[in-house]
């Protein structure tokens, strides 16, 4: 068995999913609305923000918590935005569920 093909076979189905073609597609359309896609954007550096606050300091930043669940609610208002986070919430479940497969293959589970 050759891992690197086997790699590329998993990238193939990765790419062919549901998950992969939703997300990518609602993807393109958040792209063609310049606000929307600033606003999205802005939310996944405070989340990015909130997520190495938490692993360098040990601690929830309740501030910065307060304006992402802020952000949120505001474009969970919007469709467009909204069928966009579910896209990528699921299609980010997936890839964890990939991640968390192949760790338990080979006995890594302290890596993730």
């Amino acid at each position: 068995m050759n891992v690197y093909e086997e790699a590329h076979n998993l990238a193939r189905a990765i790419k062919e999913s549901n998950e992969f073609k939703e997300f990518d597609r609602l993807k393109k359309e958040v792209d063609r609305d310049p606000q929307l896609s600033a606003m999205l954007k802005d939310l996944q550096m405070k989340q990015i923000q909130l997520q190495t606050k938490q692993m360098t300091e040990g601690k929830m930043d309740s501030e910065l918590m307060g304006q992402i669940q802020s952000m949120v609610t505001m474009l969970t208002a919007k469709p467009q935005a909204a069928q966009y986070l579910q896209a990528e919430a699921r299609f980010s479940i997936m890839m964890k569920d990939v991640s968390e497969i192949l760790a338990d293959a080979i006995n890594i589970k302290s890596m993730l």
